[in-house]
Parts: C-alpha cells; structure tokens; sequence
C-alpha cells in the first residue's frame, strides 16, 4: 500500500482529481451544518484536526528544519491567512445565506484568477493553451447552472453572500500562486503544516469574537463527526494533494482541475440524493473534462 501510495504521488497529474471530489462535497456540508455551526468555530475546530493528524508524522521535520521556516515566516503566515483563514472562513459565513449551487459557480472563477495572481505575485504567464483549458471547463460550468438556458445567467444578482463567496475565491487564488514561492529545500508537509498552524491563530481572535456574541459549539454526534470529516478529508487531504499538484504542475494547470467541483457535484447528487441528471449537466460536464484535458493532457504525458 505504502509503495502504491508513493508511485502516486510521484505521478501528481494523476492527483488532479482527488481534491475536486473530496470539496465536492464540502459546499453542500456546509450549507446543511450552517444552521448548526457558528462558521469560525466550524473553521478553527476543522484545521485543529486536520493539524492534530499531521504533527505526529512531520513534528521531527519541523523541528529539523525550525530556522527555515523561521526564515520564510512571512511567506507561511501569508499563506495560512489566505488559504487557510481568509478563504475557509469566509465561505462558511456567505453559505448561511447563500445556496449551494451559487455559491459552487462562484467558486468556478478560481481557476480564472489563478491566472491574474501569478502574474502580480509571481510574474508567471499562463501558456495558451492552459488558458484556453480554463475557458472551455468555466464554459461548462456555466452551462450547468443556466440549466441550458444562458439567458438565465443575464438575470443572475450578487447579493452580500455572493460577493463574500468571490472574496474568499480571490483569496485563494492568492495563496496558490504564493504557494509557488516555496523555497524546494523546505520540506511540503512541513510548509503545510506550517500554514495550517499561521491559518489558526489569524482565525482564533475571530472565534473569540463570536465566543463572546454567545455563539454555541454543537457537541452532538453528528457534528463532531462532520467536523472530523472535514478536517481529515476535506480539509487534510485535499489539501495536501492540492498544494503537491500546484508544486508540481503550477497553479494554472491545477486550478483548471477545481472546474471538476462542479461535475462531481452533478453526479453526487445524482447518485445520493436522486437528483435528475439532465441533457445540460451531461453538456456541462463534457465541456468540463473537455477543458481539463486539453489544459492538463500533454503535462500528463
């Protein structure tokens, strides 16, 4: 298994589709758990175990190689405020009054961000036919929530919640192009660990906050194990295999891959809550692997 694990990794194009379903069934989740759960608590407690998770296997490391993340702690704090606090939390708060489905074609604008924040913070043009990719797979996405009909888009209004939600996008896109700017000789998990733990203490004051407008910490079963969830899969891992892509392949080829989100959410809900899979979802979908391939096949090869 271990050595599966590691031929795997080694093949990251082959990874490319691990994060997308695994956050497929994020946004749905917390929409269900926004009743519930005050979003900062939600946000900490999920990266609390993530973090638990893994210090035990990179703790040694970290020590190892304490004066080089001393040295680059601008770069890991900025990180952890973006793509740890700043994205995750937001998104929580704007699904308390935001629908799912809105919420998941916002989301689709990151891989057309990425593009703009590589060329501000690391000076990186995308290659055409990357660009190209990313058009097409938002293409799709579009078509999918228009339900066929573009006219539908014509009437689409971003409410407060809506432009939470492209907040926290922007906010992402940021942190997978400064992700680039990881020095080689510092350790992934080291890094990821690192910016799980900067991500935590931007976010603490906030829940404190809401600690102190009497905002509860759901304990019932359910909720522990949906915090557990989150923080072991969709939090950890994707995580991980997200920034081992972007290290890897660039941020413009692996944001072309978060299109791949919407697909699967088409099929998961088709597949568990029997929802029908019309002709524009098989439309949708089609434009969307059409676009991931074509931005992701020759890397592949």
């Amino acid at each position: 298994m271990r050595a599966w694990f590691a031929a795997i990794w080694q093949r990251p194009v082959a990874l490319l589709w691990v994060a997308p379903a695994l956050w497929s069934t994020n946004i749905t989740l917390g929409r269900v758990l926004s009743a519930s759960f005050p979003p900062m608590a939600l946000s900490v407690l999920r990266w609390l175990v993530a973090l638990a998770a893994l210090l035990p296997f990179v703790a040694p490391l970290m020590w190892r190689q304490r004066a080089l993340l001393r040295r680059h702690w601008a770069l890991v704090v900025a990180c952890g405020a973006t793509g740890i606090a700043g994205y995750g939390a937001i998104a929580y708060v704007a699904l308390a009054t935001t629908p799912a489905a809105t919420v998941a074609f916002i989301n689709s604008a990151l891989p057309l961000m990425v593009p703009l924040g590589l060329l501000v913070f690391a000076g990186e043009r995308v290659r055409p036919r990357t660009l190209a990719g990313i058009l097409v797979s938002f293409a799709g996405v579009a078509w999918i929530v228009a339900r066929g009909d573009p006219a539908t888009l014509a009437s689409l209004r971003f409410e407060r919640g809506e432009l939470m939600t492209l907040v926290a996008v922007a906010l992402y896109a940021v942190y997978s192009a400064l992700i680039r700017r990881k020095p080689p000789e510092l350790d992934l998990l080291v890094f990821v660990a690192g910016t799980i733990a900067a991500g935590i203490v931007v976010l603490l004051p906030f829940w404190a906050i809401e600690l102190a407008h009497g905002a509860p910490i759901p304990t019932d079963a359910l909720s522990i194990a949906a915090v557990v969830y989150i923080g072991l899969f969709i939090s950890l891992l994707a995580f991980l295999v997200w920034n081992r892509c972007i290290v890897a392949l660039g941020p413009s080829v692996t944001g072309v891959s978060y299109h791949l989100v919407a697909a699967f959410t088409a099929i998961v809900a088709y597949v568990a809550l029997g929802e029908a899979l019309a002709g524009y979802h098989v439309a949708g979908i089609g434009l969307i692997l059409a676009g991931f391939f074509l931005a992701s096949l020759r890397m592949g090869r």
